[in-house]
């Protein structure tokens, strides 16, 4: 069975079992990302750039605006670069973008994750992503 549905935000659920365990120390979250054509600020009209921008040039305004908050926290980006398909996994299923960030803690995450500025600048992702995936790692 093929799931179709497009995630482009944490459920409750997810959220809950994530924040609800074990803060063990740093995270790594693996970002799988596909970018609309287009992105769609139809959400928040107000911080569209002033001319049509691609899914991917809005995901770089938000990475631009969002470093400085991330790294303030304590995080940092681990890795950024481009991606397509899959050499093992499904054929047919490709990602634009792969992100691996890292986090002091789940609790550091969440803080930044819940700052209004953050969540002002996500406006940005939002409009640029038309699926993605997130998976927390911990080391061993």
């Amino acid at each position: 069975m093929t799931d179709t549905r497009a995630y482009l935000e944490v459920s409750p659920q997810q959220g809950a079992a994530f924040f609800g365990s074990p803060d063990n120390g740093p995270v790594v979250m693996l970002n799988l990302l596909r970018f609309r054509e287009t992105a769609d600020y139809a959400h928040a009209p107000d911080r569209a750039p002033p001319a049509p921008v691609s899914g991917r040039e809005a995901y770089e305004l938000y990475m631009r605006a969002m470093l400085p908050l991330l790294e303030a926290s304590g995080g940092a980006v681990l890795f950024s670069g481009s991606a397509g398909a899959f050499l093992i996994g499904p054929a047919g299923e490709g990602w634009d973008h792969v992100l691996l960030v890292r986090q002091a803690s789940k609790s550091s995450f969440l803080a930044f994750a819940s700052d209004p500025e953050s969540q002002r600048i996500a406006a940005h992702r939002t409009a640029a992503i038309s699926d993605s995936r997130l998976l927390p790692i911990r080391a061993d």
